[in-house]
């Protein structure tokens, strides 16, 4: 019986489930272990903002990608290459990426989960995020 303890990602005393994900194409689906009741966020820099990308972060032993990564996705860094974008080659969307202040983690995106595996998601907006 695993809870979730993280304060940044989910509301304490939450249990972990499995959540399905995938981009709308459904060409690279993943699966990642995470609470049933999270806390999402949504920065306001540029970037995330024209992306319209509502995340949260979990350890990267909690995800598993579950299809050919080389043959679907294209990653973009800059800067310091501590983030790492991912990208489908067909769609152009991002539905997982390793963000740059959380290098031990995979964002997630929310619109790209099963909904019917939460109880509860709340979101936050970052102010005056920099990327």
């Amino acid at each position: 019986d695993k809870l979730c303890t993280c304060p940044s990602c989910c509301r304490r005393g939450t249990e972990l489930v499995l959540h399905n994900g995938s981009c709308h194409y459904k060409k690279v689906g993943w699966k990642v272990q995470a609470p049933t009741s999270v806390i999402a966020w949504k920065f306001n820099c540029s970037d995330y903002s024209m992306r319209g990308n509502v995340h949260f972060v979990v350890l990267y032993q909690s995800f598993e990608l579950l299809g050919d990564l080389e043959q679907f996705i294209i990653i973009y860094t800059f800067g310091t290459h501590t983030a790492k974008y991912t990208f489908y080659k067909f769609c152009g969307k991002t539905s997982f990426y390793t963000p740059g202040q959380h290098p031990n983690g995979i964002a997630v995106t929310l619109a790209c989960l099963d909904p019917r595996t939460f109880s509860y998601v709340e979101i936050h907006i970052f102010e005056n995020a920099v990327i």
